[in-house]
């Protein structure tokens, strides 16, 4: 019997099954649903464009939104080891300081403040470029500096012209300007937290790692989570922990695993006929994500990517990569955004862009006329929506349902505008003039405030960075505390994306990490202290 089971081997279950499984004398069994990471395409950088659709996401859509002309969104959720950072667009930030003193200051996250939770980013990251106060540079997340493609510079320079300056470093303290994102890669390959944490621990002989493992339910007795009940040859298993229960299956899984075991909204749970162990009325609510609008230009020649989707090009990269481990195949195409302000009464930037040197690069993304085309989104980095995942049935097979509300606050669909219009400024800059023909997606019959709001409910997407269904805080109706623990249920724990409170306001992957690391600190019960010279 396990000391600790772990549910769900994604960004931070490989995290938690590493770090705990650090000590001989404890056991971990880590479960997950998809299989190995063993597709090639997975560990080029450039394969994120092959992630958004396929056998390594559950295939989830979201319901049809009221504020997005009644569409329903597809929503990638990874199913595979290494979950979301085998899959993402390897971006590597952090988000402002001013967001997890947030947590702590107005959500009652004691110990989670931006001095608390500093080192355990420090711990994950080895950094090739920067140290310091803010850097790790020995952690086993590999973080790079690109080559950026040349397209990605000319970006960088418009932004300068358009009134945001450049900044060398977005994970410094400050987010504000433009630049180009350093991303979780290591010589020329994907650095996910399989290859990163769980890889190096593969062979120690009190760690056990199951793939292709369904998980029905959490079993719960006398109020105390002994273990999980998993399928194998077709028939209910139960896999018993000697010390605890951990999911860490994402801000999708980890409440549609709590709803099945019969924690959660009471009534919801009574209308499936499923056994209400704690009414937890929170579980499954509070669900935030990034609505990302694309701005596309047409190009005036084949200046960016979109040639290499022409065979012959193809094999030039590839013996490029094979030979030096350079070039597009190294690439993860995000290489340049920033952080800017739409709404200049926000203390920190609310907007966050990312540029790719090429069109349709990403699942359901059209491309542009001339063929040769490129892409400016950006998204609200601080929604006010609040949106909910529920069940539809107590079969465990069955997908929940998934409403991220997007825009149900007009505050919201304001600033998504303010980045449309930004952008657009960008991409209009004498730094582009050579290389844009004209933009594309919107095009320039779009002028009245009510037009770009009816472009946005049209256009807009998810970023794929949902948050929050498992709320942590400091009172009684957060479903984990401080240290991650379900209320009211003992031997129980969520650690991964759905504890944050509030949405980060940037990409999610390194807090996710962040997480996991503070998490195996409070499991081990050791938790990570800045050396004094660190607050100089």
């Amino acid at each position: 019997m396990p000391d600790y089971v772990i549910v769900g081997g994604g960004s931070a279950g490989c995290v938690l099954a590493a770090r705990l499984s650090e000590d001989s004398d404890v056991s971990v069994t880590l479960l997950e649903a998809g299989p190995r990471d063993s597709n090639m395409y997975i560990h080029l950088p450039v394969g994120f464009f092959k992630m958004t659709a396929g056998p390594f996401i559950w295939g989830y859509e979201t319901v049809a939104g009221r504020e997005i002309a009644g569409r329903k969104m597809v929503y990638p959720q990874a199913r595979v080891l290494g979950g979301g950072s085998s899959i993402n667009a390897q971006v590597f930030t952090r988000g402002c300081p001013e967001d997890y003193d947030g947590w702590r200051d107005l959500e009652g996250c004691t110990g989670w403040g931006y001095e608390d939770v500093r080192p355990y980013f420090r711990k994950s990251e080895g950094n090739d470029t920067f140290g310091g106060a803010h850097h790790g540079t020995e952690g086993p997340l590999g973080v790079s500096s690109q080559t950026p493609h040349a397209l990605t510079r000319v970006f960088v320079r418009a932004a300068q012209e358009a009134g945001l300056p450049f900044n060398p470093d977005f994970n410094a303290g400050s987010q504000a300007g433009a630049g180009f994102y350093q991303t979780t890669t290591r010589n020329g390959r994907r650095s996910s937290t399989a290859v990163g944490y769980l890889k190096p621990a593969a062979h120690r002989k009190n760690l056990t790692v199951r793939t292709d493992t369904a998980v029905n339910r959490i079993v719960i007795e006398n109020g105390c989570a002994v273990g999980i009940e998993i399928i194998e040859n077709g028939r209910p298993v139960l896999l018993r922990a000697e010390r605890e229960v951990i999911l860490t299956s994402g801000a999708i899984g980890s409440p549609k695993m709590l709803m099945l075991s019969g924690l959660g909204p009471a009534d919801e749970l009574r209308a499936l006929d499923i056994d209400v162990i704690r009414d937890l009325p929170q579980v499954g609510k509070n669900l935030q994500d990034h609505m990302d609008v694309d701005v596309l230009a047409e190009l005036t020649g084949s200046h960016g990517i979109d040639r290499y989707k022409k065979r012959h090009w193809q094999v030039a990269a590839g013996i490029e990569y094979a030979l030096f481990g350079k070039g597009p195949v190294a690439s993860t195409i995000v290489e340049g955004g920033g952080f800017w302000w739409g709404d200049r009464a926000e203390t920190t930037p609310d907007l966050q862009f990312h540029f790719l040197p090429g069109a349709g690069v990403e699942e359901g993304i059209g491309g542009v006329p001339g063929g040769n085309g490129c892409t400016l989104n950006s998204y609200h980095v601080r929604p006010r929506s609040r949106g909910h995942v529920t069940l539809r049935s107590k079969d465990p097979t069955l997908p929940p349902a998934i409403d991220p509300n997007a825009f149900a606050e007009p505050y919201d669909l304001e600033r998504a505008i303010d980045g449309i219009k930004i952008s657009q400024e960008i991409l209009s800059q004498p730094a582009f003039r050579p290389f844009v023909k004209r933009l594309h997606l919107p095009d320039g019959n779009i002028r009245t405030q009510e037009e770009y709001r009816q472009f946005a409910r049209q256009y807009g997407r998810s970023a794929y960075h949902p948050v929050g269904t498992c709320r942590m805080g400091g009172s009684d109706d957060a479903v984990v505390d401080p240290e991650l623990k379900v209320r009211g249920i003992d031997r129980l724990r969520v650690c991964d994306s759905s504890v944050m409170p509030r949405l980060i306001s940037s990409n999610t992957n390194a807090a996710t990490v962040m997480i996991a690391e503070k998490a195996a600190d409070i499991l081990k019960g050791v938790l990570q202290r800045q050396p004094q010279h660190d607050y100089a």
